[in-house]
């Protein structure tokens, strides 16, 4: 089969596209054929060699083929799984702890990783879903934390007519999120460059804000939650913006905003009624899939995709990723 393998950290132009071994599937996997795949944010860290990745290779990268949503049709299972055959047509996330390895004609899953795909979504849909669409699912959850803890809770809900703010709006994650607070009832403003606004007033954002021309922690506004997908600001610039008991969720960003709301997070949140945090993240959570299948059948939720490019062009797609003029999910075809 053809795969884009990774042997080096490094920039997108590291990648190869080559023929490896068609995987077999184990007891309790799956061997899926991979109708389309998802990028993430994560790619081109892991892609990078950011903190993160090198705690599992310090020097090379340990999964040879990135990638972690997929769409796609079993093509054969182990002699354990019961919940799929031949035929199905499914949906997934493959990352950590499961090894990645969307970025190929064909993988192995677990049962446990994979959900079928509704019959009204395309393939590209349903790969764009399972990392960004739990991701901002789970987050926006935090508005209901009362927990001054390491880790804000993500057993809340939003109320109608709460104010959101979502920083990075028009990104994979950003336009889950607006979407969802919308459905939810929120009055939802987003924030992102120039040439994404117009998209985000398409997708029911109330209120748009330029980054460029504007900082949305020093206009006067106070908002229930800031969802902060490129956090970059200290914690006290973030707790000016929140209403009395408002909720701030780092998703990501800079490396110290994150150690901020790791440290200081907590420290503010039992000082106040405001709180400050991070929200931890369940991938392949049934319920939070069955969540955004209901909103997207609904209509409420849509995958937004700026662009699709072949396997053979995942190091282009990744290079356009990282430079931050995607406007939603960029998705990658294979069959």
């Amino acid at each position: 089969m053809k795969a884009i393998v990774c042997t080096e950290y490094g920039p997108p132009d590291v990648l190869e596209l080559k023929e490896v071994g068609r995987p077999t599937p184990k007891e309790d996997e799956a061997l899926v054929r991979i109708h389309a795949a998802s990028l993430n944010a994560a790619d081109f860290e892991y892609l990078r060699g950011s903190w993160s990745a090198r705690f599992g290779g310090p020097l090379k990268p340990r999964h040879k083929i990135l990638g972690s949503d997929i769409a796609g049709r079993i093509e054969a299972v182990g002699r354990n799984v019961k919940l799929f055959q031949p035929g199905d047509e499914i949906w997934g996330d493959l990352s950590f702890p499961l090894g990645y390895g969307a970025f190929a004609e064909y993988v192995c899953v677990p049962q446990s990783a994979l959900r079928l795909k509704p019959a009204g979504m395309t393939f590209e849909q349903a790969a764009a879903v399972p990392s960004a669409g739990v991701v901002a699912l789970h987050n926006l959850r935090g508005v209901g934390s009362t927990a001054p803890s390491l880790l804000l809770s993500d057993k809340g809900e939003i109320q109608p007519g709460q104010r959101v703010l979502i920083n990075g709006a028009g990104g994979g994650v950003g336009t889950f999120a607006v979407q969802i607070a919308k459905a939810r009832g929120a009055e939802v403003t987003g924030v992102d460059s120039p040439s994404k606004l117009d998209m985000l007033r398409s997708i029911g954002a109330d209120h748009v804000i330029d980054y460029t021309r504007e900082d949305f922690t020093k206009n006067g506004q106070r908002y229930d939650l800031i969802l902060d997908v490129v956090a970059s600001r200290s914690m006290l610039d973030y707790k000016r913006a929140l209403s009395p008991k408002g909720v701030f969720v780092c998703v990501g960003g800079s490396l110290p905003t994150i150690l901020q709301a790791f440290s200081l997070g907590p420290v503010i949140s039992m000082t106040g009624s405001k709180k400050l945090g991070i929200v931890t993240w369940k991938p392949n959570n049934q319920e939070d899939l069955a969540t955004l299948e209901a909103l997207f059948a609904a209509g409420k939720v849509v995958p937004v995709i700026d662009r699709r490019y072949p396997l053979s062009e995942v190091p282009q797609a990744l290079q356009y990723l990282e430079e931050g003029h995607a406007k939603g999910k960029v998705v990658i075809t294979v069959v």
